[in-house]
């Protein structure tokens, strides 16, 4: 299908005709001062698997990659049985 092309005055006066095009699945570029700034595509209908909304997350810099190696954790402090429990209720106030 043609991509079209607007530019913002025009996507703004269309926006809701733009929308149902998009809906038949027409693709539109939306231009400032005559230069391409967005894309108005319709959403994909499967979804992303987890991997691949990991991976768009790490390539935008949100979040970082998981390290290769995994470093063993130290062991527990040795508080006596109950007291890190009775430390959280009080933290909450129960």
């Amino acid at each position: 299908m043609k991509v079209r092309i607007a530019g913002v005055r025009e996507a703004k006066a269309r926006l809701s005709q733009m929308l149902q095009d998009v809906r038949r699945g027409r693709e539109w570029i939306i231009t400032a001062r005559g230069k391409p700034v967005a894309r108005l595509v319709p959403v994909a209908r499967g979804g992303l698997s987890l991997e691949e909304r990991i991976r768009r997350l790490e390539d935008a810099g949100i979040i970082e990659p998981q390290p290769r190696e995994v470093r063993d954790l130290p062991p527990p402090l040795p508080f006596p049985e109950g007291l890190a429990q009775l430390w959280l209720q009080e933290d909450r106030g129960e």
